[in-house]
């Protein structure tokens, strides 16, 4: 006898009584246009040069967990072969949830941010001519905030898989390494029913150098450098 109550139609009822539904739209269709001029604002900021090299956050607000300094970021670039670079020159595909945390940010802060860098390996950067990204924001003082971290974690021998190219030490070891492998896999009477410590010298003498004259050849030709020298430089042979 009674028909049963919809509450969104009594929600509706309640809403028409008071504004329109043009108004609604109007106000919607406004906040959305506001909305995505910060979006635009934002990304233009990522793709521009760095106005300053630091931010008015407000320090009480500030998470200690996404706060680094520049030699902890120096450091893991080095080990991992990484760059740290200004957002401008990252050339992989910016995730709209790290919009949406800088947006976040700003809003706690009551700021807008510039001065974004990247950590990301060198083929995500496009490096002028001489796996994992995060981004940052400069703090000050050397101090960056983690914004946003995302894509796949890199490979776990990636670090001992770089190792070679962390400095010249590194390089020479391991061209020696594999010298002594190489020698190792030589099979025996290739010269003499038993090898001699001589022969056994004069064959990783011979590995040692050919080993070394193709490391240094690949490194000439790509324009290669050790990671101390390009973790934080742009150009793809420094």
């Amino acid at each position: 006898m009674f028909r049963k109550t919809n509450i969104e139609e009594r929600l509706q009822s309640f809403r028409n009584k008071r504004i329109s539904e043009n108004d609604i739209l109007n106000a919607v269709k406004n906040i959305l246009n506001k909305d995505n001029l910060k979006d635009e604002r934002i990304a233009q900021t990522l793709n521009s040069d760095p106005i300053k090299n630091f931010n008015n956050f407000d320090f009480n607000l500030l998470e200690s967990q996404h706060i680094y300094h520049l030699d902890h970021i120096k450091n893991i670039c080095i080990d991992y072969r990484l760059r740290f670079l200004d957002s401008k020159y990252f050339k992989g595909p910016l995730p709209y949830e790290a919009v949406s945390k800088i947006k976040q940010l700003e809003k706690t802060h009551d700021i807008e941010i510039n001065g974004f860098k990247i950590i990301a390996p060198s083929k995500l950067f496009k490096l002028e001519n001489a796996d994992d990204p995060l981004l940052f924001a400069p703090i000050g003082n050397d101090y960056y905030y983690l914004i946003h971290k995302w894509g796949k974690d890199l490979n776990p021998f990636r670090k001992w898989l770089m190792k070679p190219f962390k400095n010249f030490e590194n390089l020479i070891f391991a061209t020696l390494l594999v010298s002594l492998i190489a020698t190792g896999l030589v099979p025996e009477g290739i010269f003499s029913d038993k090898m001699t410590s001589s022969q056994t010298g004069m064959i990783f003498f011979f590995m040692f150098k050919s080993i070394a004259a193709m490391v240094i050849y690949y490194g000439f030709a790509a324009g290669k450098n050790f990671n101390n020298a390009i973790w934080d430089s742009k150009y793809f042979n420094a």
